[in-house]
């Protein structure tokens, strides 16, 4: 099956043609849904899309038959998406995750159509300042999470974590399904102090991809012992007087940042973690290296996390997408069948 995967997130679109489960081309266009709430119309993000997706299928070449299929994911369904769905409640299976996709044609951006994942919340009623500790959604999230559970033999009851701009705690049960998840905004937060903050300068308004790790471990020690912000401000301390590299540096502010996800991790009440909950890590270095450090540092843990390193030729929200493409049942009837109305 030759299929073409849309994932789409907040300020960035990407775009990947598979064949026999390999990507052969991918294209990408700094488009989000934050351009619809910008503008208040979902012109740039259509177009965004279509002009994505013409360069992918273009690199593809013959590699990409007249049946291939268009299966996207991510913020694209949400309010100022281009195909508004609501959220599932949890638990949800792959098998739930499929009967709730739907296809829909939007020549704005391509005359096949396109199937529509929809994303996935925490299960909650009557949601108050007393409870939303309980409360969170994904989209995109849960295509990675039943990506990594098809690439490998993962078995629950675990939590999944998928560091990145706004990193993703996803819980799931014995029956593979997504039961709770707890979001942290710690990549945003990182480059904002890294790139536009005063510490800039410090850091060279760069990461670093080899984070010195007694400083990881510090950092984190500084944040537990007298918050973020202190945390954050002694990087422009070791700046002025130390002769701190920028690996130490950038390590301190990535250690103190990520304090608060391990802190997160062990009080959410949606995730309910217990010292022997199994924990897996999916995501590139630096980020998921370094959680897994701080939680093997933490003596709250007694199980030790499996890191896996996700490839670029294997995307999880790809892998994802196509097994949810797998279980939708008589996928030619219903493509037949898709409704009709133009977005």
């Amino acid at each position: 099956m030759s299929v073409v995967t849309v994932d789409c997130g907040t300020t960035n679109t990407r775009v990947r043609v598979w064949r026999n489960n390999v990507v052969v081309a991918q294209a990408s266009e700094p488009v989000g849904v934050r351009d619809t709430a910008r503008v208040g119309n979902h012109a740039i993000l259509a177009a965004g899309i279509r002009h994505a997706l013409m360069q992918a299928m273009a690199q593809a070449e013959n590699a990409l038959p007249d049946d291939y299929i268009i299966v996207a994911s991510g913020m694209v369904t949400s309010d100022a998406g281009l195909c508004p769905l609501p959220h599932l409640r949890a638990p949800v299976s792959l098998a739930d995750l499929a009967q709730a996709t739907v296809a829909r044609y939007i020549p704005d951006i391509a005359l096949h159509p396109v199937w529509f994942i929809p994303g996935v919340r925490n299960t909650l009623a009557d949601i108050s300042t007393d409870n939303i500790g309980m409360m969170d959604v994904m989209r995109g999230e849960e295509v990675e999470t039943f990506g990594l559970l098809a690439l490998h033999a993962i078995s629950g009851p675990a939590v999944i974590i998928l560091p990145g701009s706004h990193t993703k705690f996803v819980r799931i049960d014995s029956e593979q399904r997504i039961t709770a998840c707890a979001t942290s905004m710690t990549g945003e937060l990182l480059d904002l102090l890294t790139r536009q903050s005063l510490l800039a300068a410090s850091l060279e308004s760069r990461f670093s991809h080899s984070p010195d790790t007694d400083y990881l471990l510090k950092g984190a020690q500084s944040c537990r012992e007298s918050g973020l912000t202190r945390a954050c401000f002694s990087v422009r301390l070791l700046d002025l007087f130390t002769r701190a590299t920028h690996d130490q540096k950038a390590g301190w502010l990535l250690g103190a940042a990520l304090s608060t996800d391990i802190q997160t991790l062990k009080t959410s009440p949606a995730l309910a973690m217990t010292p022997d909950t199994r924990l897996i890590i999916c995501g590139k270095p630096p980020l998921a290296q370094a959680l897994t450090t701080l939680i093997n540092a933490d003596p709250f843990f007694t199980a030790v996390p499996l890191l896996i390193e996700e490839y670029e030729q294997t995307p999880l929200s790809g892998v994802g997408a196509i097994a949810v493409l797998n279980h939708i049942s008589a996928l030619k009837d219903r493509l037949h069948h898709a409704t009709g109305d133009v977005l």
